[in-house]
């Protein structure tokens, strides 16, 4: 018995879906309110990648795995190592690829003793590079560049302080390492989304207009290298990063 190759139309399905739940405001705000719920468990802090806490929701998880297979960069930027997971995820995705020189370079203001030991003795160290210092500082930015080498593929993650100002100074600094047909992916944005009442309290606290969602909007009004995935952010409903991932699509 023969059963005919559905394998187009299944991602033909996926990619209508996807777009169509991007459109339906009334699932966002319903996806909204569970996170909101499951906020009060710290639902972001309960998983890990590869025993080191990941600090990420299962979807964005999911999303990021989905961008590196399709788009193979050689080198990931991330800023905001916190505890380690998400650039051992990242560099275990390069790794599981097959990518021999592919590396992960971490940026954190404060990469604590604890943390820095949990990297570097775990399986994934050898593609990791960690650079302590503030990301947008000059010095900091130099040693990030002198880690790519000639012709690489760079994709950026920007996770580090979600404040407006901060990560719309990232963007400007990051965006132009991002290479054409990869991303940069702008954590967070969900808090674009929440009043002040809403917003987690963590550190600090932000809220709509002084988040992530504002400073990529920004950015991608006067840059016209990048376009938000509209199939990708579509579907990211249960997700801290929805219209966070754009595509790089000029040189």
């Amino acid at each position: 018995m023969t059963h005919k190759d559905d394998r187009q139309e299944f991602e033909d399905h996926k990619k209508a879906m996807s777009l169509a739940l991007g459109r339906d405001s009334e699932a966002f705000n319903e996806a909204l309110e569970l996170l909101l719920t499951l906020n009060k468990y710290d639902y972001s802090y309960l998983w890990s990648w590869m025993g080191v806490p990941i600090i990420q929701m299962p979807a964005d998880v999911m999303a990021t795995q989905e961008v590196i297979w399709n788009t193979k960069p050689d080198i990931i930027i991330e800023t905001g190592v916190a505890r380690g997971g998400s650039v051992i995820f990242m560099a275990s995705l390069l790794a599981a690829m097959g990518n021999d020189a592919g590396k992960v370079i971490g940026v954190d203001l404060d990469i604590r003793a604890h943390n820095r030991e949990t990297i570097e003795s775990h399986v994934m160290a050898k593609r990791i590079t960690m650079i302590e210092g503030g990301s947008v500082d000059d010095d900091v930015l130099a040693k990030v560049k002198a880690e790519i080498p000639p012709g690489a593929r760079v994709m950026v993650v920007l996770d580090s302080d979600h404040s407006y100002e901060h990560v719309l100074a990232e963007c400007r600094a990051y965006g132009p390492l991002v290479t054409e047909g990869c991303y940069l992916v702008v954590a967070d944005t969900l808090i674009g989304h929440l009043t002040e009442e809403q917003a987690p309290k963590r550190s600090q606290v932000w809220y709509k207009g002084n988040e992530p969602l504002h400073a990529v909007n920004v950015y991608l009004e006067e840059n016209d290298r990048f376009e938000m995935d509209p199939v990708l952010n579509g579907k990211l409903v249960l997700s801290s990063s929805p219209n966070g991932y754009c595509r790089c699509i000029k040189p």
